[in-house]
């Protein structure tokens, strides 16, 4: 039998107070695709950078067709045809297509003058064997997530790599979009190249990859076939427990007052007469495909964007917000789909980002900081939410992308708001934090709070919501009863559009 494509053979890698890994085993065939998958701080960023030469290995040895490799950084892992995609894209939006992808390696005519219709032309070739429709010329900053998405892929691909590696490549798209991806994948994958695909989608899993490898706390728990692996398996062997999915049960209790009310609300840009009610105790999930205008109504009504017309009612009283603070101060918390860009602060510790919010509650008479009674409640709510960190000082920035959103939902559960609006709280967070995070939304409401849930994943909109309103292109098509949702007419009310008025 051959060797492996790429190849892991114990490795470890420690941090100050935390080891990230601990005899770690892995093996990439040639023509595959291999998930990798386990619970945020399982190990599996970490693996990656070591692969892909942004840190250095405490112990273990990697193999690449069979010859043992020392990688002492990035650019060395591209020469050697290890590429990766992260999660956060690392694009310059002020260049164009082409330059962002041929960046330091420009072609140039004499060597010296940079050509742009050289450059073009290269990065049409490039499209072209790759089946991309993208304008090379096309600024990227102008790019839609997903056109940004194969730009990455792109660029990857570019250095001609034999083992490219995929962190949550779908986190932002579409339906749509996830085919195109796929589909990119395959003719990629040859007898010669292969793909590392890391995801907490696990319906994906089944249709991308050949096989699973699955991390727990930093240690290699086992490799699986996907095609006679069930579903339910692999997430026992990631969290050790048992998951449980379901839809919500119809809730017949008497109906509940009215939080807030959205009256006719209008954008420039997409918003048109946007009316629904929230109630207290509900949770009320906002489904549609993305641009369908879900995240626009969050961010209209905590003063993120301008309305131009339409009104907020909260607890019976019209309120004007201009912006999030103003609607932190009426009690409306909104936890943004972007948390490293708007949601936490990188460079500060948990501690601090936990009382983020509600820092005015911490300040004594005489302006001193109450250290202990942050501390106190920083303890509580990595504790709550379980929050994988050595100490509240850890900086956000060292922890796993799972966890830093923990970290923004804490944020807003120390603030106390009467209204919660929650966008995306489950991107980029592993099954069983899902888990948690669900039991906690229901918490929340069960003690009154009203909250809003924009996912863009429908059987957790199901799971979650006691209604579900339905957004398609800037309008509100339907506001369903959870007993009278299924994806089937989710879907049907998210491609057509409807005149509706006021949801009661």
């Amino acid at each position: 039998m051959s060797a492996p494509l790429l190849e892991v053979v114990g490795a470890s890698k420690s941090f100050p107070g935390v080891k990230a890994l601990d005899d770690v085993h892995l093996d990439l065939r040639a023509g595959e695709v291999l998930a990798l998958v386990g619970e945020n701080g399982a190990g599996k960023s970490t693996l990656m950078k070591l692969l892909s030469g942004v840190y250095t290995p405490d112990e273990g040895e990697f193999f690449l067709s069979g010859e043992q490799l020392a990688i002492t950084g990035p650019k060395q892992a591209q020469e050697l045809g290890i590429s990766i995609i992260h999660q956060e894209f690392n694009l310059m939006p002020d260049l164009t297509i082409a330059q962002n992808i041929f960046i330091g390696r420009e072609p140039r005519s004499g060597g010296v003058f940079l050509s742009e219709r050289s450059l073009n032309r290269k990065t049409r070739e490039l499209f072209d064997r790759l089946g991309l429709a993208l304008d090379p010329s096309e600024v990227v900053g102008g790019l839609t997530v997903a056109k940004q998405q194969m730009v990455e892929i792109a660029k990857a691909l570019s250095y001609n790599a034999r083992v490219l590696i995929m962190d949550e490549p779908t986190a932002a798209l579409n339906d749509a979009e996830v085919d195109t991806l796929f589909d990119l994948i395959r003719r990629f994958t040859t007898p010669t190249t292969g793909v590392i695909y890391i995801s907490h989608r696990m319906h994906e899993l089944r249709q991308i990859s050949d096989r699973i490898t699955v991390l727990r706390d930093g240690r290699y728990v086992g490799t699986v076939e996907t095609a006679t692996t069930p579903t339910s398996e692999v997430i026992s062997l990631m969290v050790g427990r048992e998951i449980v999915s379901e839809q919500r049960q119809s809730d017949e209790s008497a109906p509940r007052e009215t939080v807030l009310a959205v009256e006719g609300l209008s954008t420039k840009s997409l918003l048109k007469d946007v009316s629904f009610e929230l109630r207290k105790g509900e949770i009320l999930g906002f489904a549609g495909l993305m641009g369908a205008g879900r995240t626009e109504v969050a961010r209209a009504i905590v003063g993120a964007d301008r309305s131009e017309s339409g009104t907020i009612t909260l607890h019976g009283r019209p309120v004007v917000i201009n912006n999030p603070a103003e609607a932190a101060k009426l009690g409306i918390g909104y936890l943004s789909e972007d948390r490293k860009q708007l949601g936490v602060l990188l460079e500060r510790n948990v501690r601090e980002n936990v009382v983020l919010a509600s820092l005015s509650e911490y300040i004594g008479a005489l302006g001193f900081v109450k250290d202990k009674k942050i501390e106190r409640t920083a303890r509580e709510y990595v504790t709550a939410l379980r929050i994988k960190t050595p100490s509240t000082s850890q900086l956000v920035k060292n922890l796993s992308g799972g966890n830093q959103q923990k970290v923004v939902i804490a944020k807003w559960l120390a603030k106390d708001c009467d209204v919660l609006i929650f966008d995306e709280p489950t991107r980029g967070i592993d099954v069983g934090a899902k888990d948690e995070i669900y039991a906690l939304l229901n918490q929340l409401a069960a003690g009154g709070k009203a909250i809003i849930m924009i996912s863009s994943e429908l059987p957790e909109v199901l799971r979650l919501s006691h209604r579900v309103a339905v957004m398609c292109e800037g309008r509100l098509t339907a506001v369903l009863e959870n007993a009278d949702a299924t994806q089937e007419n989710i879907m049907d009310y998210a491609t057509r559009f409807s005149a509706y008025g006021t949801v009661k």
